[in-house]
């Protein structure tokens, strides 16, 4: 059968196969709200923003009598405001080829690295994640390292269902060489021919060159909370802090000035601050875990940090739990990781802690001839605009796409003990 000129909709259909078969996070994250982005024909322009509400809690009330609780939703915003692309150069004689190879030869490297693009920026979203376990050092290479973090999860009651794991190269073939040696015959199989993991502990496991490496800041020192005098976003309520993506935390007695004292994405606990059960607020046996949501810079020893979750310490949205006789002054700062150097942060999720949206875009006023598809909630947009005297046709293919960290309570990072330099 003769080949046909090949078509913007065309190449975009076979564009749009091409990335989503590429995609890996993008199929094990929250893709609902692309739902919510509604009321447009033509479609959507950069820094379009739908709100969501974030997960209310209440307390059990004991006995017959009625305890009516205020519910108190807290809001935050999803935006697509990120618009990247590939673009493309073909000749007449090249539009004329079947779409299969023309898909194969030019179009599959391009969307490769669009793909693996996506998939970096979702998982950048590891710095907005406060749960961290450390694994011992050698790496995550046996059952019982990966256990450390599938515990972790069940005692922070994540659900069970939809739940994943995205491992860097090291830690994945680590953990895969552990399961050649097992007397389970298919998990045995599937590693050792297929170099497949599969589902371990009811999480399904992935690798990924993507897997982020955090650097952490060059903090010193030993640093304590200091809350005297000073002001706590919100007080301690959740009611003021319910919309907000950070609270500030003020931290005394650093032992240098410098610019790269924390790093987002750095994670620590304060002394006698407990985790609590997210339902039922009972203490773990563990320190809460924090993030910084942003680079901080110390001066005169001391620093207001931005940080995530908010600490409070009572009611149906209760975070910490103090040890008898503690307060939240005078706490010791433990950090994860070594001060300026490099962890590799593997990622354990529930579906419903990380988002994506993607979304078709606008066909922009002049432009005759526009490609659209969206396939599986990936969407994507080709234009060609024609060089007369060299009989070339330059295409832009185009997504539009935004990420979201959903409920951090929900995911868990793992890092060694020891750095990746």
């Amino acid at each position: 059968m003769s080949n046909t000129t090949l078509t913007a909709d065309v190449i975009a259909k076979e564009a749009v196969a091409i990335l989503e078969n590429e995609l890996l996070m993008a199929k094990l994250v929250h893709r609902g709200y692309e739902e919510e982005f509604t009321g447009k024909v033509n479609g959507y322009e950069k820094g379009d923003t739908v709100s969501i509400r974030r997960p209310t809690d209440f307390t059990v009330r004991e006995g017959a009598t009625a305890d009516v609780q205020d519910v108190v939703e807290g809001k935050t915003s999803f935006t697509v405001n990120q618009q990247v692309g590939v673009d493309f150069k073909f000749t007449s004689a090249d539009l004329t080829l079947n779409i299969g190879e023309l898909g194969e030869r030019v179009m599959k490297p391009a969307l490769v690295q669009l793909a693996d693009y996506v998939d970096r920026k979702v998982m950048e979203l590891y710095k907005e994640i406060p749960n961290h376990v450390t694994i011992p050092t050698g790496g995550l290479n046996s059952f019982a390292d990966f256990a450390l973090v599938a515990e972790r999860m069940d005692t922070l009651a994540i659900p069970q269902d939809n739940r994943s794991a995205v491992l860097c190269p090291a830690d994945y073939w680590a953990l895969l060489g552990s399961q050649t040696s097992l007397y389970v015959n298919d998990a045995a199989k599937g590693a050792y021919r297929n170099a497949n993991l599969g589902m371990i502990g009811n999480i399904d496991t992935y690798m990924s060159q993507n897997a982020p490496t955090h650097t952490y800041g060059a903090r010193t020192g030993t640093d304590v909370s200091d809350t005297t005098g000073e002001s706590y976003d919100g007080g301690y309520l959740w009611a003021n802090v319910k919309d907000s993506n950070y609270v500030t935390f003020h931290i005394d007695g650093m032992a240098s000035d410098t610019s790269g004292y924390y790093k987002k994405g750095d994670t620590f606990t304060l002394s006698d601050v407990y985790d609590v059960n997210p339902v039922s607020k009972e203490r773990l046996a563990h320190l809460k875990m924090f993030t910084v949501m942003e680079d901080t810079t110390s001066a005169s020893s001391e620093a207001d940090v931005k940080i995530w979750p908010p600490i409070i310490v009572s009611g149906a949205q209760k975070t910490v739990d103090l040890a008898s006789g503690a307060t939240l002054d005078g706490r010791t700062v433990t950090y994860q990781g070594t001060a300026s150097s490099p962890f590799r942060q593997n990622l354990f999720f529930h579906k419903s802690a990380l988002g994506l949206v993607m979304v078709p875009m606008v066909k922009p006023p002049g432009a005759t001839d526009v490609g659209r598809r969206t396939y599986k909630g990936t969407s994507v947009r080709v234009i060609p605009y024609y060089d007369g005297v060299n009989d070339v046709s330059s295409w832009r293919l185009d997504i539009l796409f935004g990420t979201k960290t959903i409920d951090p309570r929900k995911a868990v990072r793992a890092s060694l003990a020891d750095n990746v330099a």
